[in-house]
Formats: C-alpha cells, structure tokens, sequence
C-alpha cells in the first residue's frame, strides 16, 4: 500500500493538506472519501487513486465535469510528484515538497529539461521561497512547468503474449500511418516552413482522433 499525500491549492477548501493517507482513496463531494471536498462542481465519487505495479494511478469515475492533470483532460493517468490535479473549481498539488524538490532535483541532474525551462518553473519557484500560496495554480503557465514536459514513458511490463501482440500492433499501425504522412510531405528548398495539403491535414486529424478513441476505450472500457 502506498502512503501519498495532497496539498488543496485552490477552491473552498484551499489550504487545507492530506497527508500519509492509503491507497486506495477516493475523492469527491460526499462522506465516504478519503477526501472529501465542498465543490458542487465534483461529482459524489470524482476520481479514484490507487496503487499497481509500484505505480500510482489516477482514474476518473465517470464524473459528469472530468478530471484534469497538469491542464489535459484524462480518463487514466500515472501520477507522479508534483502533478497537478483539477476537478470541478478544486486544484490539488500531488506530493509534499520534499517529494516534489526531490523529482526536480533529479530531472535537473538527468538532464531531462532543456536548461532555458529550469528557472522559470512556478513550481520551482514556490518551493525555493517556500511558500504554496503566492501563485494562481489554476493558469496553463503553472500546469505546463518544468516538472510537468512530457517526456517519452516507459512500456507496460508483463504483458502476456496476446497482449503485447495487440500493443505491438497498435503501435505498428500508427508508426506505418505516420510514416506516410511524412514522406507525402513537400519541403521546399532553403525553406523553414513545411506545408501540407489539406487531405494530409484531415488524415493527421483522423489519427488524433483515433487515439482519442483508444484512450477513452482504455480509461472507460465499459462505456459503450
């Protein structure tokens, strides 16, 4: 079982920190969660975070005005320190800031972010001065800062052979998509700009939409 712990950032009950508490743990607006929030905006049951595969894992629980990490909007996400978690008017800060100092830390060392990023992180900020109040964390500026670039994520591990069957399937198709998008494009000569026609445009926009299929599939696999 994992121990985590929450910092509210913004809404009614800002301010307000759960600390150590065991997974699972659900998060809504009615007694019975582990953290319970005055939002009409969330739903009774809002999300639900639990611990698999020594990973921690976030998922929304069909809530009628959705869940979103770091400013995306998700179904299923692994989270890690520092994440920032939005429902209804509430902003949730996943981590304490030794844990979240600690991951930038070693983002920093690993060379993970480019070096102009590493000073203008908000998140950054708050915790050289110590203080969790000063910023508006509900801004895409605070949702996109240094902790939070994306950055390739590790395959699943121990699939079992029809899945990682499907998996490399999947991902087979969409590289043999994308690489036939890339060589149909014309790039001119001396030229910093690449145009595409606007059929390739609506096979790039059929693509994101698939993968918007798949991961709503993923996250919600009883919704018809």
């Amino acid at each position: 079982m994992a121990h985590i712990s929450l910092y509210v950032l913004d809404g009614a009950d800002r301010g307000r920190r759960y600390e150590n508490l065991v997974t699972p743990i659900t998060i809504g607006r009615e007694e019975g969660n582990a953290v319970q929030l005055n939002d009409e905006r969330i739903s009774r049951f809002h999300i639900k975070i639990q611990e698999d595969q020594d990973m921690l894992v976030l998922t929304d629980l069909d809530s009628t005005n959705g869940t979103r990490v770091n400013g995306e909007q998700v179904q299923l996400r692994i989270l890690r320190f520092g994440d920032i978690i939005s429902l209804g008017r509430s902003v949730l800060r996943y981590g304490t800031r030794e844990q979240i100092a600690q991951r930038l830390k070693e983002l920093r060392a690993a060379g993970d972010v480019p070096s102009e990023e590493l000073d203008i992180s908000p998140l950054a900020k708050q915790l050289e001065v110590g203080n969790d109040s000063d910023a508006d964390w509900t801004g895409a500026t605070q949702s996109r800062s240094t902790l939070h670039i994306p950055k390739p994520p590790d395959l699943p591990e121990g699939l079992g052979p029809g899945q990682a069957a499907q998996l490399s399937e999947l991902l087979e198709y969409l590289h043999l998509r994308s690489r036939a998008l890339i060589e149909g494009i014309d790039i001119p000569e001396e030229s910093s700009v690449v145009k595409i026609d606007i059929a390739r445009w609506q096979e790039i926009l059929d693509a994101q939409g698939l993968l918007a299929d798949y991961l709503r599939r993923i996250g919600d696999p009883d919704r018809p």
